[in-house]
């Protein structure tokens, strides 16, 4: 991440999914552009269990929210793929050998507002098994813990708890596989 994330530039895509460009990440978000993210939702290797995080209050998108996806924006240039294993090692410190498959489990597009902005993306979900070490980027993730799938859908139940809306949209997908 550069040393002024506004300035970062990321890959627009228009609404059907094509990458047309690339803007600086603070025009993105305040004119609403299309863009892609890219998340990975840990699991652990015997299937029952999910890294759940809560994001750091200094976050410019979802600042304070659970998540249960390690992502990201897709950079300009940048395979959403590529942009699921940067994230995962950056935010989570998992650095996933060869042989240890990161899937695309889920797709979907999410078209709606934060902060009184319209907030346009794409999003890729991916999912690996791994059981960790877990190492938090401190300025990205304030706290993590292992849920299974039945503990994080019972928060999920909950409409006053404060989870990233972006990522419920791909859960009814990665929470079935």
């Amino acid at each position: 991440m550069s040393a002024h994330p506004e300035s970062e530039l990321l890959a627009v895509y228009d609404a059907a999914g094509a990458v047309i460009g690339a803007a600086e990440r603070g025009t993105v978000y305040r004119e609403g552009l299309w863009h892609a993210s890219a998340g990975v939702l840990v699991r652990s290797t015997d299937g029952h269990r999910i890294y759940v995080h809560r994001r750091t209050d200094s976050k410019l998108v979802f600042a304070g929210l659970h998540d249960c996806l390690a992502g990201g924006v897709v950079d300009a240039g940048e395979d959403p793929a590529d942009t699921a294993r940067r994230e995962l090692r950056e935010e989570l410190g998992i650095t996933p050998d060869a042989d240890t498959p990161i899937t695309l489990r889920a797709t979907a597009s999410w078209d709606g507002s934060w902060a009184g902005r319209p907030l346009r993306c794409h999003l890729f979900g991916y999912e690996i098994r791994s059981d960790g070490p877990v190492h938090h980027q401190p300025s990205e993730i304030a706290d993590g813990w292992w849920w299974t799938d039945a503990e994080l859908r019972a928060h999920l139940a909950d409409p006053a708890w404060p989870f990233v809306p972006d990522t419920r949209i791909l859960l009814g997908e990665l929470l079935a596989q």
